[in-house]
């Protein structure tokens, strides 16, 4: 079998955005509506720009399933950009260019060092693949990953615990409600929190401003023993670590306690371990987030990731224009006030590849049959060495 893996196209204001999945065993059953309500999960939330009225994505497979099935090879997924046929011009394949040069580069984007990186004189040329529109192959990837996972008893679920600097008070909030519908604008299970949040993102669209946060992702029903210790580049923490800092700002990731190993005492940090009387291992706390070693050990996956505010502010900073070289001020492209919420999803389907990757390389099989009856053997022969 492939090691699973995938790549995505696309530019934000391109004809469409496009991603190839393979490596996924056959015999999978795939629901498209799963797909597009993970699609439709990430154009949601409060504080999100214009944008996301334009579009609706909805997701076309072009290879890879046949009859809700998959068949073995690479699966081709892609989402038409509606707001295309007003860029016809500004975004033609070949002809001769149209439409006025983007020249003023925003701080803390990509714009300045990708032009200068590529040989540019554009800043749309980087602009347009650097946008976080490129997360909606990720999430669509994700949503796959999500129903390989399901048939294997695991689920990704996540939550926003700070926007701006509102938290959530963690006593508040059943973790066994994460991951349902609870009618949040915000992905957030605290009201409270999310009432001072919402509040927060109105003040800082009044001032022209963007804001940032962090959310939290959580992976259940993990069998013991994915990832290994042995090679620094197999650690499973290590993937989802790498996985949630490829997302568009995000600035810090942590796992269980995170930063917080930092300030206390190993006494108060490292998960006691005990046996239960019909000789099954448990752990009272997490705050190993379910990773020990580079290997999940049985518990609840649990992964943090702080996103900066969106560097597209409607109030611009200072900047240099690249081709004058003179002071201006930042260009402006329609954009969001705060999107955590919606990288909170692509959060989810970060999780859900790597998760789905590790299942593959250790359960192998070109067929979900397979997958399932190595997954059994394996969790036997764990169960009879306690």
């Amino acid at each position: 079998m492939s090691e699973l893996r995938f790549l995505t196209a696309g530019e934000s204001h391109g004809p469409c955005l496009t991603a190839l999945l393979e490596g996924l065993p056959a015999g999978l059953r795939l629901h498209k509506e799963n797909i597009d309500r993970d699609l439709a999960r990430r154009q949601q939330g409060y504080g999100r720009g214009g944008r996301m009225k334009i579009e609706t994505d909805k997701v076309e497979v072009l290879s890879g399933v046949r009859f809700n099935e998959t068949i073995g090879g690479p699966i081709t997924l892609q989402v038409v950009n509606k707001d295309f046929a007003n860029w016809l011009g500004r975004m033609a394949a070949f002809g001769e260019p149209e439409g006025e040069k983007v020249t003023a580069a925003r701080p803390g984007h990509a714009d300045l060092t990708g032009v200068k990186k590529y040989d540019r004189h554009d800043v749309r040329d980087i602009l347009e693949r650097s946008s976080a529109r490129e997360t909606t192959m990720r999430v669509a990837v994700g949503a796959v990953c999500k129903e390989f996972l399901r048939e294997l008893g695991i689920t990704v679920v996540s939550q926003v615990v700070n926007i701006g600097g509102v938290q959530v008070d963690s006593a508040k909030i059943d973790r066994t409600q994460i991951g349902q519908d609870i009618g949040s604008e915000l992905n957030c299970y605290d009201r409270e929190a999310e009432k001072a949040m919402k509040a927060k993102i109105d003040q800082a669209k009044k001032d022209g401003d963007t804001l940032g946060g962090t959310f939290e992702v959580i992976v259940r029903g993990v069998p013991v023993g994915l990832g290994t210790h042995i090679q620094w580049d197999r650690r499973l923490d290590a993937r989802l670590a790498a996985a949630m800092m490829s997302i568009q700002a995000i600035k810090g990731v942590e796992i269980g306690a995170g930063f917080a190993c930092a300030d206390l005492p190993g006494s108060q940090i490292h998960d006691e371990i005990f046996r239960h009387a019909d000789g099954e291992i448990y752990r009272q706390t997490n705050r190993a987030g379910g990773l020990e070693g580079g290997m999940s050990n049985g518990e609840e996956i649990v992964v943090r990731a702080a996103m900066k505010p969106i560097p597209t502010l409607m109030t611009p900073l200072n900047s240099i224009d690249i081709e004058t070289k003179e002071a201006v001020l930042a260009c402006k492209e329609r954009s969001d006030t705060c999107a955590v919420s919606a990288a909170s999803v692509v959060g989810e389907s970060m999780a859900a590849f790597v998760m789905a990757q590790a299942i593959c390389e250790k359960f192998g099989g070109d067929a979900m049959t397979d997958v399932k009856k190595a997954l059994a053997a394996y969790n036997e022969r764990i169960g009879k060495a306690w």
